[in-house]
Formats: C-alpha cells, sequence, structure tokens
C-alpha cells in the first residue's frame, strides 16, 4: 500500500478545509477527501452568520428558542459558550493567517426585541452569557435610535455582541482549502468514504472515486487518524467506524436580495421570532433564520442527502415577513433567488466534538453552528490529533454521550 497519511479528512466543507489547514500546517501529511467538491454543500449554501449569542434551535420539526424552554435548558446551551468566544478570537485574525480574504467583518450582532416579556428574556439571556464571558449589553430604544435606526419602531429593546458579524460562505472554505494545499495537504474531490478496517497503527480507509468521465475506481489509504467533518453524513459515517453518532438534520431556507446601498452593519437576530439577517459586503441582503424546507426522504424515512431538497412556499414568505417587521426598509428591496441549506444538531443542542468511542484515531466534530465554530472545532481537532490536551473542557461535548451506558 503505497499512500499513507497521518490524518484524512473527511468533508470539504469549511471545518474540513480549515482542519487541514491547521494540521498540514503542523507538519501532518493529510488528505482531505469529499464525495463531491470543496464548498459545495453546507458550508456554501448558509448565510455566513458569525453569531455568539445564544440563538434560534429547531428539532425534529419542533422549534423552540433555548432561553424559552427555561433556564434550565438555557444553561446547558451555554455550556457551548467556550467554543464560541474561542472561535469569535480565532474569526478576528483568520484572514492574517490564511493569507486571503474571507469576507470576514465583526461589526456586531443585536438581537431584538418587540415587547416586555422578550426584553426580560434578552436580559436574563445576556446575564448568562455575561456569566461564561460573553460581553453582551442590553440596549433601549432610544440608544437604537443612535445605533441601529433602520430597526422597525417596533423593536423596544436589543442585545448588543461587538464580536459577532459574518463571513462570506461562498469564499472561506475555498480559500482555507487553498491555504491547506500550500502547506502540503492533498485535496481528493469525488472520492466518498465507503469502508474503513483497523490496523495496528490507524486505519485502512476505503475510497469510491468517479473522475469527470463518470468511470468509477476504488483505492485504499493508509492512515494514523481520520477526522469525520461531514456535516449530515456524520451519522453515516460513524457506522462505517461502528460507531454511533447520533445526529438530527435539518433543511432551511434562505433568501438574497437585489443589490441596495449599505444601510444594515449588523448580524440582526430575533428574540420571539425567526430571523436572521445581514448585508453582505457586496450589499445584497442575506435572509435566514431557521425556517423549514422540506428534508428529502426515502419510503422508509430515511433522510437522502444527495438529492435536491425542498423549498416551502410558507417559510418563504414567512422569513420574508419576519424580516420586513424588523427591518421595514426591506419592504422595497427584491428577493433574487431563494435556497435550501442543510446543517445538523445533536439531540441536546450541544456539539459533537472530540474522539470517537471505540473507534481509536478517529475525530469527530459537527452540530449546531459549524460555520461559526469552524475554527474552534478545527483548532481542537488539530490539538488532539497532535497528541496534546486542549485547552477548552470537552467534556460537554463527548460523542459518547448519547451511547448507553455512558456517563456525563
Amino acid at each position: 500500500m503505497s499512500e499513507r497519511y497521518d490524518v484524512v479528512v473527511v468533508g470539504g466543507g469549511l471545518l474540513g478545509c480549515l482542519t487541514a489547514w491547521m494540521a498540514a500546517r503542523d507538519g501532518a501529511r493529510v488528505l482531505l477527501a469529499d464525495k463531491d467538491q470543496v464548498n459545495q454543500h453546507a458550508s456554501g449554501q448558509n448565510a455566513g452568520s458569525l453569531h455568539f449569542q445564544l440563538e434560534y434551535r429547531m428539532v425534529e420539526a419542533v422549534e423552540y428558542r433555548m432561553v424559552e424552554a427555561g433556564e434550565e435548558a438555557a444553561r446547558v446551551a451555554a455550556e457551548a459558550m467556550p467554543l464560541h468566544l474561542d472561535a469569535a478570537a480565532m474569526w478576528a485574525r483568520l484572514e492574517d493567517e490564511v493569507g486571503e480574504s474571507l469576507g470576514v467583518r465583526q461589526t456586531g450582532g443585536l438581537m431584538v426585541a418587540e415587547n416586555a416579556d422578550q426584553v426580560g428574556m434578552l436580559e436574563f439571556k445576556a446575564e448568562l452569557e455575561r456569566s461564561w464571558g460573553l460581553d453582551v449589553r442590553t440596549l433601549d430604544r432610544s440608544e437604537l435610535d443612535t445605533v441601529a435606526p433602520y430597526l422597525s419602531r417596533d423593536v423596544v429593546a436589543a442585545n448588543l455582541s461587538a464580536l459577532e458579524g459574518k463571513a462570506d460562505a461562498r469564499i472561506a472554505a475555498p480559500a482555507v482549502g487553498r491555504a491547506a494545499v500550500a502547506a502540503g495537504a492533498r485535496v481528493c474531490a469525488r472520492s466518498r468514504l465507503v469502508g474503513a478496517h483497523r490496523t495496528p497503527a490507524g486505519w485502512d480507509v476505503t475510497l469510491r472515486e468517479t473522475d469527470r468521465t463518470g468511470e468509477v475506481r476504488t483505492r485504499t489509504v493508509r492512515t494514523a487518524a481520520v477526522v469525520l467533518a461531514a456535516g449530515v453524513w456524520t451519522t453515516e459515517l460513524g457506522r462505517v467506524f461502528g460507531a454511533e453518532l447520533p445526529t438530527v438534520p435539518l433543511a432551511l431556507t434562505m433568501t438574497v436580495t437585489s443589490k441596495v446601498p449599505s444601510f444594515i452593519p449588523h448580524l440582526v437576530q430575533h428574540a420571539g421570532a425567526r430571523l436572521s439577517l445581514k448585508q453582505s459586503l457586496d450589499k445584497t441582503v442575506l435572509i435566514g433564520g431557521g425556517w423549514p424546507a422540506r428534508l428529502m426522504r426515502d419510503a422508509d424515512g430515511v433522510p437522502q442527502f444527495d438529492r435536491k431538497h425542498q423549498l416551502i412556499p410558507r417559510s418563504i414568505a414567512g422569513n420574508a415577513r419576519a424580516a420586513v417587521n424588523a427591518v421595514p426598509a426591506l419592504e422595497r428591496v427584491p428577493a433574487v433567488r431563494s435556497w435550501v441549506g442543510t446543517t445538523t444538531v445533536a439531540p441536546d443542542q450541544l456539539p459533537l466534538v472530540g474522539a470517537v468511542r471505540d473507534a481509536p484515531g478517529v475525530f469527530v466534530a459537527t452540530g449546531g453552528s459549524a460555520f461559526t465554530l469552524g475554527p474552534s472545532f478545527a483548532r481542537v481537532l488539530t490539538g488532539l490529533l497532535a497528541g496534546g490536551s486542549p485547552d477548552i473542557d470537552l467534556t460537554p461535548y463527548d460523542p459518547a454521550r448519547f451511547t448507553e451506558g455512558s456517563t456525563p
């Protein structure tokens, strides 16, 4: 067997590219394999939000907001805050380290409220976030008149986090992928991981490759370690290694408008509605926030991630209505395109990050805000690959926490 690597990274989204780059930069022999093309799936289809405040979540079509689900649920969700703080700091320097633009702008994020109950929720949330070290303050209407005059008069208060912002999802992963290649990593597109066999020193992994003519061939490479950075395919890939990695896939709606003069400097989210919006550097406005799309499934209800998922008209309309309610000027801005993006969460809303139980040398990261947290995930994984001890406590994110008999 001629091909040997220190690590095979599975998944060519932002997380996979970051992990390949960091590991190669540290001197590892790295193969990055993606079943399709770099940035073809979730990383390239999301809205590029860098959000570090507690946010809207939706699991198995049952929606709730973390802090609305009760104080204890909010405290559990906040256990991801060390990853958020680490990622915020990393995004601030990532373009300099990569050597290319990633479209990063951390100009602040607002989570807005329209009534007293929502304001009370924001105040509780801010206190909780500050206890973890996130600098958040609550602005009243008079302050918002100065900070964010574009907001509706129905908005009475907002939480402001100066760390929040955006990156350009279209260019971020490809730029990091190029940095990985420059550092010595090999990137193989159209290479699907289909098998794995344990060896004394690691794994023999089998890749099914499809060339540009459609010809298929199978090859096996030997590696000391494997990183699963494949988003919605995590559960499927875990089974290749005999591991149960439970995830819940979500299909979500996003819309982009035509270009308009810049007037929204912030990432805007809502304390009581499914809404996330920001104005990109190209002056379009990206609108999302958790409105569901239709995830395609087979006759047995199993998600089919290789199929094209479907938009739901009422989600497009509801998302647009929420955006106009928060930012009235958007009523006069034409929508250009709506599309479906996918993401995955763990059943308890916290990420899966770390070593995979019963599969020595296999590591995983996924769940929740994987684009936002990608730099932090990658840094932690790269440290584990090098045999180090993480400087962030990974216990709450242990991939084995759902395994029968595991202890918290």
